[in-house]
């Protein structure tokens, strides 16, 4: 599942540099066009995703997790190789549309790893599974930005859905599942309204959910505009392969930190180290309003991957605490959900903020949202201060 998530990961960040500028190739558009449509493009495949979600994490739960990641991988690849024939804005559009049915490798694997781990290690193992995909993301967008200089966005497109057919192929001949529900909990099934009933009747497991939403609109607030963004602080030269850098620069960050943050909140809580990592979040993405050149953009990116990168293995291995195994992947299928949604707004407001008023004012909303979210942690523990960790190593 490591090297799964590590294909994954680096073909879907591969054209992640370049999206904006395969859109001005297009046509001859305004900036603001450009910057709109970035979003959009980018931001539509989390709609499709987020009504998906739940659905194949509940199919997940019932017919096995191996099946999903199969299908989704392979769906995935023939949606990024009809990309590099596309000659219109709108044909990218819909194929990023479609894709969304697909896009939920990554958050299926995460279940699937979960359930099949220690409740003591789950952190731990999660975070290790991360690096995996980290790695692939950090890799990803610098082989993007150079086969985008010299092959073409179109060949690059066509070139990435090779890796994504060798994911799930990966899976499919490498990958064994065990059930683990009768094991530890027997083999009682929950409805769909049981499953809902469960999250909002577990205040913090609720919130670490909406939360999750508003990272995700923090921190994809800046992605689809990052390669213009870069291209007005170090100009054209080389463009793909600095902006290929600038989104690297991140999952060093998280690479370096993601299994380490998991083994912490294994032993001292995982909401703690959830409300830590928002508030440094918040704190280090302010400063890139202010930069003057591409390298303090860098060194901000990497100390924000330190950061922002524990979330997500600390969040999945919370929900592994709180939740029933046996509805984990639709648990999980939901705060998925909520984070696609947030992949749909943070996109598209970020390219109509940026548009209007500024690369810079991206950088202040976002910040305040990472803020708010962890002020809004800190109320809710606070109130249920109880905590669903701490295991002793």
């Amino acid at each position: 599942m490591w090297f799964a998530n590590f294909f994954i990961a680096g073909s879907m960040t591969m054209v992640m540099p370049f999206l904006s500028l395969y859109i001005e190739s297009f046509g001859d558009f305004s900036t603001q066009y450009v910057q709109t449509w970035s979003g959009l493009v980018f931001g539509i495949t989390f709609f499709t995703a987020f009504l998906f979600s739940p659905i194949w994490g509940r199919f997940g739960d019932q017919y096995g997790r191996k099946t999903v990641l199969v299908i989704s991988g392979a769906g995935l690849a023939v949606s990024v190789l009809l990309m590099g024939f596309v000659t219109s804005v709108m044909q990218l559009f819909v194929l990023r549309l479609c894709m969304g049915v697909f896009t939920g490798f990554i958050s299926t694997s995460q279940a699937l790893i979960s359930t099949q781990t220690p409740k003591e290690i789950s952190g731990r193992a999660l975070g290790t599974l991360q690096t995996g995909n980290v790695t692939g993301s950090l890799m990803g967008p610098l082989f993007g930005g150079i086969l985008a200089d010299y092959t073409g966005f179109s060949s690059t497109f066509q070139l990435t859905s090779i890796t994504l057919f060798l994911a799930s192929i990966f899976v499919l001949l490498g990958v064994k599942e065990y059930r683990m529900e009768e094991k530890e909990e027997g083999s009682r099934s929950y409805s769909r309204k049981e499953v809902v009933r469960h999250i909002l009747t577990h205040p913090i497991l609720l919130t670490v959910m909406i939360v999750s939403m508003f990272v995700q609109i923090a921190h994809f607030s800046i992605q689809p505009i990052l390669a213009l963004y870069v291209s007005e602080l170090h100009g054209p030269a080389n463009i793909a392969l600095f902006s290929g850098i600038a989104f690297s620069a991140a999952g060093v960050g998280n690479l370096l930190m993601a299994r380490r943050w998991g083994d912490i909140a294994d032993r001292i809580g995982y909401e703690k180290v959830l409300l830590l990592l928002l508030i440094s979040s918040g704190i280090i993405y302010l400063p890139g309003a202010f930069v003057s050149n591409i390298w303090e953009l860098v060194a901000l990116r990497f100390l924000l991957g330190i950061s922002i990168g524990g979330i997500i293995p600390v969040r999945t291995a919370y929900i592994r605490q709180a939740a029933p195994i046996s509805i984990q992947g639709e648990v999980l299928g939901y705060s998925t959900s909520l984070r696609f949604l947030g992949n749909i707004i943070g996109p598209a407001l970020g390219g109509v903020i940026a548009g209007v008023y500024g690369f810079t004012s991206v950088f202040f909303i976002t910040t305040a949202l990472l803020l708010a979210s962890g002020i809004g942690l800190a109320v809710i523990l606070q109130k249920q201060p109880k905590t669903a960790s701490s295991f002793p190593s």
